[in-house]
């Protein structure tokens, strides 16, 4: 806990909200992968073999100081079977302005029409 007294003191010196926010994102990371690890009773000398590295270099990386890389990241991620960070996928809308009766009737017309179009000139 000492360490992180020292991240919190220089965060507050510095007060600049993309580095705090950068510590305490990498903070949160490392601490989700330590639950996991506890979870599926593996050590961070486990992790080290898992993602050939060092210990120590794994031990730098739980101690919430290290800079994660989206690779870094996503080698945890596939090594602990587990996901650490979940981003919303990007979602389109497409609008069709207002439908006479339901929708389901209205695929199928939709559906019926496209093929009408494109078949003809394929049997043809």
């Amino acid at each position: 806990m000492k360490k992180n007294n020292i991240i919190n003191e220089w965060l507050n010196e510095n007060n600049d909200p993309v580095i705090e926010r950068l510590v305490k994102r990498n903070l949160a990371i490392a601490n989700k992968v330590r639950n996991i690890l506890d979870e599926k009773g593996l050590s961070d000398k486990d992790l080290a073999k898992m993602l050939n590295k060092t210990p120590s270099e794994v031990s730098k990386w739980l101690s919430g100081t290290h800079n994660f890389t989206g690779k870094s990241i996503i080698k945890m991620e596939l090594a602990l079977d587990k996901r650490l960070l979940h981003v919303e996928p990007v979602k389109e809308y497409v609008h069709l302005g207002i439908i006479p009766g339901t929708m389901k009737q209205a695929i199928n017309e939709y559906t019926e029409n496209n093929y009408q179009e494109i078949m003809p000139s394929k049997i043809g």
